[in-house]
């Protein structure tokens, strides 16, 4: 039961109040009720027998000495006191047994055609309770020893808990468990340093996953711009020695130089873009773009390149306008990073075929290659920064390992979704990927 602490004081209160007080009657009750009934109900019989008989004969039968007589008698059997008075409140008979300890019981009144005649109090020995007493203190005590072992295990033992856990949080230690409660407030407490925990604990696991992937991005940026350094740095030299010696090789060594210098650039570019995308939200300028006509100029783009390599580059538009409220330079960028990545990896004589159409307010594209195609492992890592299927990490058979990544943190960032899907004949992929639909224009 969950219950606040004040409700929880109010309780205890209440608890300590009553249970003695309960307790104080129980041995009064049970003399009454349980051991005596007999003698209770015959005292109560006799009293109510003498009221009944002084109601009927008035104040006068109390100025007789035989009356009188009688009721001493009648009253000490049942350990009665009695006094009578007047109308005037005089006292006219007293009845009262020596070292006695008496109370009032009763009273009643004597009236005649509506007139105040006089009044007869009872009185009968105060009960001596001193098993109650001893019962009520004991009784108060247990309650407050209950108590206490209550608030000890549902409030102080809980706190002295989150104490402890709070000094382990300082240390660096997160492996801790609260023990339960009743108390609202307690339970509250419990609940925020568990979150704490978590939270941490998930802090220290994204924390831990960021330095290796810092580590791994720095070896990966170390490794390509390394190759292409230490290759410029060669082929200077070469030049330099043979400026004089062998002329006739220079322009091939300055070719080279051209390509690595290029690596570098794309290297660059594409850490660039990387970081950018970070924070996409706050950079990004939407427009309302046509992707029949985005995708349209890219394959105008890639044509030479897939020409020089001769490689099939076919575009299936969509019928229909397809309108999206999109930042135009980032689209262009990701589905670009799509086509440099088919283009790159298939072979002379192959086939790189984009696809655009429309399907509930999603626009969709895909491009689809005929390359060596990936691997189930491959699938689930392809879009990781730096990740690349070659582990040699040579330039000659691949990018950066960032082109995908980008792409995917762009397609996000828009609302949509980018996925790979292996070709059913292991050979070639498909990316497929989806943005939403600003309109479908007729």
């Amino acid at each position: 039961m969950k219950m606040k602490l004040r409700y929880w004081m109010l309780f205890g209160m209440l608890i300590v109040t009553v249970v003695p007080r309960l307790v104080y009657e129980v041995p009064g009750f049970v003399d009454r009720y349980l051991l005596h009934p007999s003698q209770a109900e015959q005292r109560q019989a006799g009293m109510d027998g003498l009221v009944k008989e002084a109601s009927k004969s008035g104040m006068a039968q109390w100025e007789n000495p035989k009356w009188r007589s009688a009721v001493e008698k009648q009253a000490s059997s049942l350990h009665l006191g009695i006094i009578v008075n007047d109308a005037s409140g005089r006292e006219r008979f007293r009845f009262m047994p020596e070292r006695s300890n008496y109370a009032e019981i009763r009273q009643i009144v004597f009236a005649e055609k509506g007139q105040l005649q006089g009044s007869m109090f009872l009185y009968g020995p105060k009960p001596g309770n001193g098993w109650g007493v001893a019962l009520s203190i004991i009784a108060a005590a247990g309650v407050i020893v209950f108590i206490g072992l209550k608030i000890g295990r549902v409030v102080v033992k809980p706190l002295e808990a989150a104490s402890a856990a709070a000094r382990r949080i300082a240390g660096g230690d997160l492996d801790f468990e609260l023990p339960t409660s009743t108390v609202a407030e307690v339970i509250d407490v419990r609940n925020a340093f568990h979150a704490m925990r978590n939270e941490l604990q998930e802090s220290l696991i994204r924390q831990s996953r960021l330095e290796e992937e810092r580590r791994f991005f720095i070896s990966a940026i170390a490794h390509d711009l390394r190759t292409p350094i230490f290759t410029l740095r060669g082929f200077l030299q070469r030049i330099e020695k043979s400026m004089h010696a062998s002329p006739q090789k220079l322009p091939h060594y300055l070719e080279i130089c051209s390509q690595k210098a290029e690596q570098l650039n794309r290297l660059v570019s594409d850490l660039s873009s990387y970081t950018v995308t970070d924070s996409l939200d706050l950079s990004m300028r939407r427009d309302r773009i046509e992707l029949n006509r985005l995708l349209a100029d890219l394959v105008a783009e890639y044509a030479p390149i897939a020409k020089e390599k001769k490689i099939d580059l076919r575009f299936n538009a969509s019928p229909e306008a397809i309108a999206l409220h999109a930042d135009p330079h980032l689209i262009h960028r990701a589905i670009g990073n799509l086509m440099d990545n088919a283009l790159r990896y298939t072979p002379a004589n192959g086939k790189v075929t984009i696809h655009c159409s429309t399907r509930e307010n999603k626009a969709l594209f895909s491009i689809e290659d005929t390359g060596p195609g990936i691997s189930a492992k491959e699938e689930a890592r392809i879009f990781e920064p730096f990740y690349r299927s070659d582990e040699s990490r040579n330039p000659e058979y691949g990018g950066t390992g960032l082109g995908l990544t980008i792409a995917r943190r762009i397609i996000r960032a828009h609302d949509g979704e980018l996925a790979v899907h292996r070709d059913k004949s292991d050979e070639g992929a498909v990316f497929a990927g989806w943005l939403p639909l600003a309109s479908v224009l007729k």
